[in-house]
């Protein structure tokens, strides 16, 4: 992507444009630490009750901070990452205002195992998508397919254990997303690779 943007004050002259940071660690960053605390709840370390802790971090955080994150990406020309962070800054606020001003909504298992199973679609193709990333990335979205998946079933069945296996699994992936954030982040201010994240386009 070209860094030059016209500048009327010149007569439409090119000028370079301010660079922009690496948003991707911020996008995984708020990710991880939303799905972290919702896995803790399905795998039944906190009482359901803490949801009112996971839900502003879901609108601030996993919502508006990473769909600033996939803004960012989309002006980096990074259409993978803008898509992604985007889309699941999305959910995070889809995952606010159900729990906010539809509490009565998570009772309807059917209905939220179709809403989990578009999600699941999407991850699965994102996936697909992410092996011409890096390892880091690609291992953060395959985890986070099977935790889709198991959520999903885990709501079709309306069963608990299910839901429990699901948030273990949210915990691993959130943990593989904070090294995605970690890597990008040390990688950057370091200026050099001192976390590796396994290149798979190479």
């Amino acid at each position: 992507m070209s860094n030059q943007i016209a500048s009327p004050s010149d007569g439409g002259t090119p000028r370079q444009s301010a660079p922009v940071g690496d948003p991707s660690p911020l996008g995984f960053a708020g990710f991880a630490a939303t799905l972290f605390l919702l896995g803790l709840v399905y795998a039944q370390v906190l009482s359901g009750k803490a949801t009112y802790v996971v839900l502003p971090l879901a609108l601030v955080y996993g919502g508006v901070a990473e769909l600033l994150a996939g803004m960012w990406e989309f002006r980096r020309g990074n259409t993978f990452g803008a898509v992604a962070f985007t889309s699941y800054g999305a959910f995070w606020i889809t995952y606010f205002v159900l729990n906010q001003y539809f509490g009565s909504a998570a009772t309807a298992y059917q209905a939220i195992g179709y809403l989990l199973l578009t999600w699941t679609i999407f991850t699965a193709y994102m996936l697909i998508a992410s092996m011409r990333t890096n390892g880091a990335v690609f291992l953060v979205f395959l985890t986070l397919t099977i935790t889709l998946a198991v959520f999903t079933a885990g709501e079709f069945d309306h069963n608990v254990n299910i839901l429990k296996g699901g948030g273990i699994v949210a915990i691993i992936t959130a943990a593989l997303s904070w090294y995605a954030s970690l890597a990008g982040v040390v990688n950057t201010t370091w200026k050099k690779r001192i976390l590796p994240v396994w290149p798979l386009d190479s």
